[in-house]
């Protein structure tokens, strides 16, 4: 039997959707999203949605801009919880700890945006505070970068690696359909315990 779970959907905010970002992966990321959140209503199972904010006028993250609000694909519904955070993380400044711990939560779902980014650190630090996590490769994405050396990685590789270093270290990683058919299911899902470090 499966112990108690919540499905965390990290920036899924109409911010992204700007050009400033470039090219980026995963465009069926939402949709994707919004198959797995379907399961997790029909079920009556936890749904957190992260929703990043900024104070600065010029952030397309700003209070009073278009860009904070989550977009409709996976839009609250109900009594489903919206935690807002300032910072990648969705554990720091946040209740967010506290709230899967007082819902007696043991394993989370990750999705959201961007992969490298709000959706690692979140990963990361939900591994370390004793979570069981699961991240959702084709349910998150990443934007193409350029490092300190000017070299620019597109938006696939940066995705990848990204998720490559969260692979077992931090978190089980799994496909939309490997979630949906094993959740389906029932069936407990095998995951590392952590770092062998």
């Amino acid at each position: 039997m499966m112990k108690k779970k919540a499905l965390i959907i990290v920036d899924v905010q109409k911010a992204f959707d700007d050009k400033q970002w470039g090219e980026r992966n995963n465009l069926n990321a939402e949709e994707n999203i919004s198959k797995i959140l379907q399961l997790w209503r029909e079920k009556g199972w936890l749904v957190i949605h992260i929703q990043h904010t900024s104070d600065n006028p010029n952030s397309l993250f700003y209070q009073k801009n278009e860009g904070v609000y989550i977009k409709e694909i996976v839009k609250p519904i109900n009594e489903e919880v919206i935690i807002t955070k300032k910072v990648n993380s969705s554990f720091i400044d946040t209740n967010l700890e506290d709230f899967l711990k007082i819902n007696e939560i043991e394993t989370v779902v990750i999705t959201g945006l961007t992969t490298p980014h709000c959706v690692s650190t979140t990963t990361r630090m939900s591994s370390n505070l004793g979570f069981v996590t699961y991240l959702i490769s084709d349910a998150t994405a990443a934007f193409g970068m350029t490092d300190q050396n000017d070299t620019y990685y597109d938006a696939a590789t940066i995705h990848n690696i990204s998720l490559a270093t969260l692979h077992d270290e931090f978190a089980t990683i799994l496909t939309t359909e490997q979630l949906i058919n094993d959740f389906k299911g029932g069936l407990p899902l095998s995951r590392s315990t952590g770092s062998s470090k």
